[in-house]
């Protein structure tokens, strides 16, 4: 059985991402647009950051400041309250002699260490995108995963010692063994496999009952799984290319869902006109459980 969520913010998103809920304020990325945005439930708009490149995930760190992930680097940013951008650190190259990559999905593990990965931008999809964590005593360390074409659904278990993550391409999320010290992964294995052969697993969360929520591009549905991987319902939006689930709001309880308007020809955004935009759901109970900021 499947439920539909309601529009919260028309918007018009070309590559609705990482959406997360903090200090009172939903934070996503479009992108293709190269824009960090920043609504707070109750105001007309968004405020947004126009970026040097596309930001393909970012987290809140300790220091106030920003970690970005552009195309191919890592950074820190300052920003202010409306989202001026002042100083931005580079911290890392990522992939720099491989040119097909960029960075996509990622999000800080529950020590504070930021954990991404890339996906190939070339026609052909060969599986050449990685995993990373990234920490400042550590630096850049990649993840002893199977290379990607489009890595995603990047999210922890509550204890922390679970990672999920996914190819977009293969329609399933697997898990494994994480330790967030050492930046090992082991025990490989599947979690759930797509039930609809137009879904693609995209972003994902886990809640505050150790399930996960994940989006489905193509399928315009976000689904929730049990810990042991079983479906247990599924949300739909008028978007077909939904994104990046998040659960937060002052009370905890509100699911949202970014969707995006790329790779949708004249027809398809005729007939989906709020492509791009964010819907959502309250939830009949707090679910939302915060990413741990990153160590700066």
């Amino acid at each position: 059985m499947t439920q539909p969520l309601d529009l919260v913010l028309p918007h018009s998103a070309t590559l609705g991402e990482g959406l997360l809920w903090r200090d009172g304020r939903w934070w996503w990325t479009d992108i293709e647009a190269a824009t960090l945005y920043a609504w707070r439930p109750g105001e007309t708009g968004p405020q947004f950051c126009r970026l040097p490149d596309r930001l393909g995930s970012f987290a809140h760190c300790r220091s106030g400041r920003v970690l970005l992930g552009l195309a191919k680097r890592l950074a820190l940013a300052t920003l202010s309250e409306d989202l001026e951008l002042g100083q931005l650190q580079t911290l890392a190259p990522v992939d720099a002699a491989e040119a097909r990559t960029r960075v996509n999905d990622g999000r800080t593990d529950r020590s504070g260490r930021f954990v991404f990965g890339t996906l190939n931008e070339a026609k052909e999809k060969r599986a050449i995108g990685s995993f990373y964590q990234y920490s400042m005593a550590h630096g850049l360390r990649r993840l002893a995963l199977p290379a990607v074409a489009i890595a995603n659904s990047i999210c922890f278990s509550l204890d922390g010692r679970t990672m999920y993550f996914c190819d977009t391409l293969t329609q399933r999320i697997q898990q494994c063994d994480y330790d967030a010290e050492t930046a090992q992964v082991d025990n490989i294995r599947l979690f759930t496999q797509m039930d609809r052969s137009d879904a693609w697993p995209d972003g994902s969360v886990i809640d505050a009952e150790g399930c996960l929520w994940n989006a489905q591009w193509g399928a315009g549905r976000v689904a929730r799984y049990d810990p042991s991987g079983e479906l247990m319902g599924a949300w739909t939006a008028p978007a077909a290319h939904t994104s990046c689930p998040a659960i937060g709001g002052e009370g905890l309880d509100q699911l949202m869902l970014t969707t995006a308007r790329t790779e949708l020809g004249r027809e398809a955004l005729a007939a989906q006109p709020l492509s791009g935009s964010l819907f959502g759901l309250r939830l009949p109970q707090a679910l939302g459980v915060a990413d741990a900021l990153f160590e700066d």
